[in-house]
């Protein structure tokens, strides 16, 4: 019986004894809370649910607390359920309900984790985004570590996610980028605003290897040739560094795409028609501030030119109009203020407001020695993805990255991380999976067989503690994607790890040489598989490999 089945028991039990004693059974809520009490003397699990809803009920919790210990103790599954306090309620579970989540999890093998809880629910999780001005910084890396393990979350969980990188190919960042090409390629000074390292030489070496007369012409053509060829040299490489560490987009969509278009036009001018500009010193106001916004925003430009919110509320447009139902951003540390923009952007055009959300990601700081790593060798200015990568390697660098809220900064010490110690936290979780490897491969020599077990010899408190920790596992996805937190599947997968080493260091799982196997072995197997299952399911949804073998 898993905690979700035992939620379901509990307000089916509850339901029946208020209507029994002519109490309103409507007050309960639509999902009851089932815990692991601190201490595991009082039970398996608890509930607070006569505390909830006595009062609204009729009746005082210790009352409602006993009538409902009666009902769940009668339950076969149940062993033993009691009152504590001022109305818990402490289970434990029989033997074989409590081995039951171990036969769960081998039947849906690879699935056990997921639900239908977002089911039927398209969502646009646009994350990275990083200008194509150069190669990735840490906080782009960290975005793509965290959201490529949130998109998968919520795709185990039902959504039909897309995954989207918005391309920056419109502006005064790609004109400064395409200038200091320009002036690369002709041996001058980095422009003002310009971008400096050796990424820049060799992009502007490339473009000439290409087009040899790239040089040529005006300077406006000379820029644009630059613009064109860089961008798409530069992009390249990232949609290449992303691939290798994992992150793969369904949708790259190009900012440009939207005033080659007409879509920004057609955005003003729907906001014009509903009202939501107005007009001010020569130039169009989005009235943001009757959608909870701090200030009116520019649109439109005395100029005439679009202010860069234009695209930005296009581009709400347009995923919306994509059918997509909640529009997920993932921005830096920078962008604070993007959060109630592009919620005013959305309601202004008539969508809900709350279909809109944006995430805001902290920096990263590397360290080596206790010391800041400041400086990368490619890029000049910042440390990048592939540096990260190469000190590392991907699966390392993807764990630390999204082990860790993003609402707090991070440090990231390379010799940890580097090491192959249980200090290292991907390392401690990957050497479990591979250690329960091991243990199924050793099985089929001594002849030890799951299939048949009797679940119900899993009697002992760390075989009781594994059992229980496997069957958090839905929970913490749930709570992950709901609050877009996947951090709290590898502090899981981690925790899992812990149990099960503590579990194979006071359980026989396969008899020792000489001797014959027995029921008790069948039932540790079974259980170690169906720890290494949750186990690579939990890596799985952090992106990080299950290797059989360390």
């Amino acid at each position: 019986m898993t905690p979700a089945d035992l939620a379901s028991l509990i307000k089916d039990t509850a339901a029946a004894a208020l209507t029994s004693h002519d109490l309103d059974a409507s007050v309960l809520p639509e999902a009851v809370t089932v815990e692991r009490p601190r201490n595991p003397e009082h039970g398996d699990y608890a509930t607070n649910l006569a505390l909830q809803v006595a009062k609204k009920a009729g009746t005082n919790p210790r009352e409602l607390a006993g009538w409902l210990a009666e009902g769940l103790a009668a339950h076969a599954a149940i062993d033993e359920c009691t009152v504590a306090g001022p109305g818990f309620i402490n289970i434990r579970l029989g033997a074989a309900a409590q081995g039951s989540i171990v036969s769960t999890i081998l039947a849906q093998g690879g699935g056990f984790g997921g639900s239908d809880l977002y089911a039927g629910e398209k969502i646009n999780l646009e994350f990275v985004s990083a200008n194509p001005t150069g190669p990735i910084h840490l906080g782009g890396t960290r975005w793509a570590a965290v959201g490529d393990s949130l998109g998968r979350v919520l795709t185990a969980l039902g959504a039909d996610v897309t995954r989207e990188y918005y391309f920056n190919d419109h502006g005064n960042q790609i004109n400064n980028f395409s200038a200091s090409l320009v002036a690369a390629a002709k041996g001058q000074p980095v422009p003002e605003n310009g971008y400096a390292g050796a990424y820049i030489d060799d992009i502007a070496a490339r473009i000439q290897e290409l087009d040899h007369s790239a040089l040529d012409g005006t300077d406006e053509q000379v820029q644009e040739n630059f613009r064109r060829l860089g961008v798409e040299m530069m992009f390249a490489h990232i949609k290449d560094s992303l691939h290798e560490f994992g992150v793969d987009f369904d949708v790259y969509f190009h900012e440009n795409s939207l005033f080659e278009s007409g879509a920004v036009d057609q955005a003003v001018a729907t906001l014009k028609a509903n009202g939501s500009l107005y007009e001010a010193d020569g130039a169009w106001w989005l009235r943001s501030t009757d959608y909870g916004d701090d200030k009116d925003r520019v649109v439109i430009k005395s100029d005439g030119n679009a202010a860069y919110i234009a695209g930005d509320i296009a581009y709400v447009a347009n995923k919306f109009d994509r059918g997509h139902d909640l529009a997920i951003y993932m921005l830096g540390a920078d962008h604070h203020g993007y959060i109630a923009r592009l919620k005013a952007a959305a309601a202004a055009l008539g969508y809900n407001a709350d279909q809109v959300e944006v995430l805001i990601g902290q920096m990263v700081n590397l360290l080596r020695d206790g010391k800041a790593v400041k400086m990368s060798k490619r890029a000049g200015t910042v440390v990048t993805l592939d540096d990260l990568v190469e000190a590392i390697g991907v699966d390392a660098a993807r764990y630390s990255l999204v082990r860790s809220s993003v609402d707090s900064s991070l440090d990231i010490d390379l010799g940890l991380w580097a090491s192959q110690s249980s200090d290292n936290p991907v390392y401690y979780v990957q050497y479990g999976h591979a250690r329960l490897c091991s243990i199924d491969r050793k099985a089929i020599d001594a002849g030890v067989s799951s299939a048949d077990a009797d679940l119900a010899l899993l009697t002992t408190d760390r075989e009781g503690d594994l059992i229980r920790t496997l069957g958090d596992f839905p929970a913490v996805v749930r709570t992950a994607g709901e609050l877009r937190e996947p951090h709290r599947i590898a502090r899981y997968a981690e925790d899992l790890a812990g149990v099960f080493h503590r579990f194979y260091d006071t359980c026989q799982i396969l008899p020792k040489a000489g001797d014959d196997a027995q029921p008790i072995h069948a039932a540790r197997l079974a259980l170690a598989q169906a720890t290494r299952q949750t186990l690579a399911n939990a890596l799985g949804l952090v992106g990080v490999t299950a290797p059989e073998r360390m």
